[in-house]
């Protein structure tokens, strides 16, 4: 029954540690090869990008950005925003620069003003639905401070099972290794009695 336990335990802590890794590489990993990530906060492009999920997004040129593509741009200083390009404006004074009207793919009028290349943070290339709840609640306490007992703790469980493991293992071949002596000698000792009993040749002058 407690090895029963013990497996089950070990299971689910090695589930729970699989899925910290997992997360930790779809929230921090993509930062590694130059991606953005961030957590939509509003239905302005639902069904697209809906509310709690987190879109990534990667750099790019903004002169490449055409009609109908998607972009994240510096709408205020503190302020992100993803949403549609319905109009491309070329800049007839520079033409290192144009100008995207945008449009919530869920709102009805479109963005207010226009946006400069210079305010484009880049393109989303796609989205996990969802994650972007845990993601805010991790990133600020007392979700992180949780987030890093919980991984502690399924650590030291992970730690403690097979510690105990290998202790019970461990006895079990010293124990096997105790009956595997005990039997040799028992052999031994069987072979040598038999040595003793062994016929006593007969004299030379005995009768035959």
């Amino acid at each position: 029954m407690r090895e029963t336990i013990n497996k089950i335990l070990k299971t689910i802590s090695t589930l729970l540690v699989a899925v910290m890794v997992i997360l930790a590489l779809l929230l921090v990993g993509p930062r590694a090869v130059g991606m953005q990530v961030f957590v939509v906060l509003s239905g302005s492009m639902e069904p697209t990008y809906q509310t709690g999920s987190v879109i990534y997004v990667k750099d790019v040129d903004p002169m490449t950005l055409t009609e109908g593509d998607p972009v994240t741009f510096r709408a205020a200083e503190d302020t992100i925003v993803t949403h549609r390009i319905i109009e491309v404006i070329p800049d007839d004074t520079n033409p290192n620069n144009q100008y995207f009207r945008t449009k919530g793919d869920a709102n009805e009028v479109e963005d207010g003003g226009l946006t400069a290349c210079q305010y484009v943070v880049g393109k989303p290339v796609f989205t996990v639905p969802q994650l972007g709840y845990l993601a805010a609640y991790i990133q600020e306490p007392p979700g992180t401070y949780i987030a890093i007992s919980a991984a502690a703790a399924m650590m030291l469980v992970v730690l403690l099972i097979d510690s105990f493991t290998e202790d019970k293992e461990a006895a079990a071949r010293k124990e096997e290794e105790k009956k595997a002596k005990k039997l040799a000698k028992k052999q031994a000792k069987g072979k040598k009695s038999g040595e003793g009993d062994s016929t006593v040749p007969q004299d030379e002058n005995s009768a035959t």
